[in-house]
């Protein structure tokens, strides 16, 4: 178990383990190319394309598993929720980057504040967009099957 198991660069003190999976080739291309780690993309543009995978999965499980599952108004409800949903979690986004960021507009990138409010509104956005794509697939179904 040892030999696969090790503190990261063999630094005990930085409170991380490097094992198989975490240092793996496979992990850090997996990881590198995610949105947010990936090299290029403008913070609106990043908070896109994390909204639109958010928004566009959100409604299933209300859809599938909420409390009126059987009714006929379970997509609709369903996409409300989802909505709901995404709000609270732009209105959290705008909070963690209020108390985070507090560098007043003057710096760029992700990590300052002008960078953060870009995310925060390209993700709302996708999410939305994501929600009201996956609505119209699911009220359609019939006509693609």
């Amino acid at each position: 178990m040892s030999e696969f198991v090790k503190p990261y660069n063999n630094d005990p003190f930085v409170g991380n383990l490097s094992t198989p999976v975490t240092t793996s080739t496979a992990t850090k291309l997996y990881l590198g190319n995610l949105p947010i780690y990936r090299k290029g993309l403008s913070p609106l543009l990043r908070g896109l394309e994390i909204g639109m995978a958010h928004g566009y999965f959100l409604i299933g499980p209300f859809y599938i598993l909420g409390p009126l599952r059987n009714s006929e108004n379970a997509l609709l409800i369903g996409f409300t929720a989802a909505l709901g949903l995404i709000f609270i979690l732009t209105v959290g986004l705008t909070i963690y980057g209020v108390a985070s960021f507090q560098d007043g507009g003057k710096l760029e990138g992700l990590e300052s504040s002008k960078g953060w409010r870009k995310f925060t509104s390209g993700f709302f956005l996708g999410a939305f967009g994501g929600d009201v794509v996956a609505y119209v697939l699911l009220s359609n179904l019939a006509f693609f099957a």
